[in-house]
């Protein structure tokens, strides 16, 4: 990955999404953070994401359901 790439974190931990992104930002990469799935395909809809780190445990659809739902659409790599 080069440092402009865009990761997208999508995490229902305030505090875990917060540090991520901010630690991903000082790295040189554009960070963008949502709290769950409805957050993560509106993000997608918005702008190229290079990567997706998932959590699993996620309030609504688990990170595994949308993962799945993800490969059908897109080959964007995922982190879970």
């Amino acid at each position: 990955m080069e440092a402009s790439d865009h990761i997208l974190v999508v995490d229902d931990d305030a505090e875990i999404r917060g540090l991520l992104g901010e630690y991903l930002r000082k790295n040189g990469y554009k960070a963008s953070v949502v709290p769950d799935g409805n957050a993560m395909w509106t993000a997608l809809a918005r702008s190229k994401v290079d990567l997706i780190v998932l959590d699993l445990m996620l309030p609504g659809e688990d990170g595994l359901t949308l993962c799945r739902k993800l490969r059908t659409e897109s080959d964007t790599p995922v982190i879970m």
